[in-house]
């Protein structure tokens, strides 16, 4: 490097090291950044003393171009603006031309989903093992209510170990359910919910009856614990303990994975996006649309199936 871009990168490398401490891989790091935006500037005749901000943008544009990920692509800004931080504070810039530049956005992860036959799978096991007369009787109950109705209803895990011993006594196929911020929203429940529910309800007599002696809790599914009900991560360990008896990789299951699959599996045979974010409790539709990767799909294999142009050229094929 001999040109006074180069040098001023090099004095830029140095401040770093001796008023920062930076250490000697994130120097590297920042070299190898800069370089990298260098070499980009130099081709488009700009020195990066001089670089203006549609320069640089021009420089982010190029990464992504590359197939850099919006992580990657921030690293490299974060590494310019300390550079032009850097030449303002020395007099060499009059300017910052990072400042009016935006951070690029990371894609929002798609939430993980169960397939139908997994969800099948799961609820087939955990129907299996309370169907038993031996040992745990009630645990096996409860974790089959616990699976039918969270997968019935999509409620969140906090909801669902919380619910109220009243809900036994509720006939019908809704359920009202109070969540966040206190708000109240109603779901339907499955027939093998209301039986999962009704057997687990049943036991849970019998042995309340055989204890006189104990107060009846006033939660669904109670617990010695602080809160007085089942804790969510216990529900979470028994659930992964059970898909991995059902066969299901214990890594792809969560109580949340079980909300996502309820959601997804309503978009995917027609649900209307509305009506799923009411049965999910999200007051903002913006946070039901992370499923319209769902819906795109759908929608996809709808023109596939029924437009009549896509019809007529797979006759064609």
């Amino acid at each position: 490097m001999i040109d006074l871009s180069a040098a001023h990168m090099e004095s830029f490398l140095e401040m770093m090291s001796a008023e920062r401490g930076a250490a000697s891989n994130t120097l590297l790091s920042y070299e190898h950044d800069l370089e990298d935006a260098y070499s980009f500037l130099k081709q488009r005749g700009v020195k990066p003393t001089e670089a203006a901000s549609d320069d640089l943008r021009a420089y982010l544009a190029h990464l992504a171009q590359q197939g850099f990920k919006a992580s990657s692509q921030a690293r490299r800004l974060s590494a310019l603006r300390q550079f032009y931080k850097f030449l303002y504070a020395e007099g060499l810039r009059t300017d910052d031309p990072t400042g009016v530049l935006d951070a690029p956005k990371k894609a929002r992860a798609l939430p993980k989903v169960l397939s139908i036959d997994d969800v099948s799978r799961l609820i087939g096991q955990a129907e299996i093992e309370a169907a038993r007369k031996d040992g745990d009787v009630i645990g096996r109950l409860r974790m089959h209510a616990l699976i039918e109705l969270l997968y019935a209803t999509g409620m969140r895990v906090s909801e669902l170990v919380a619910l109220p011993a009243s809900v036994l006594a509720q006939n019908g196929r809704f359920l009202v359910i109070r969540g966040k911020g206190n708000k109240e929203r109603m779901v339907p429940l499955s027939q093998s919910a209301i039986r999962a529910l009704q057997a687990y309800g049943a036991e849970m007599a019998r042995s309340n009856a055989g204890q006189k002696t104990s107060p009846e809790s006033p939660w669904l599914f109670p617990s010695s614990g602080k809160a007085g009900y089942l804790p969510r991560q216990v529900f979470a360990r028994d659930l992964k303990g059970l898909a991995s008896r059902a066969g299901i990789r214990v890594a792809a299951i969560s109580p949340h994975v079980l909300r996502h699959a309820f959601a997804s599996h309503l978009l995917a045979n027609g649900a209307d996006l509305r009506a799923v974010q009411e049965l999910l409790g999200h007051s903002d539709i913006s946070t039901t649309q992370i499923y319209t990767h769902v819906l795109e799909e759908r929608l996809h294999q709808l023109v596939q199936n029924h437009h009549p142009l896509a019809k007529q050229a797979k006759k064609q094929d």
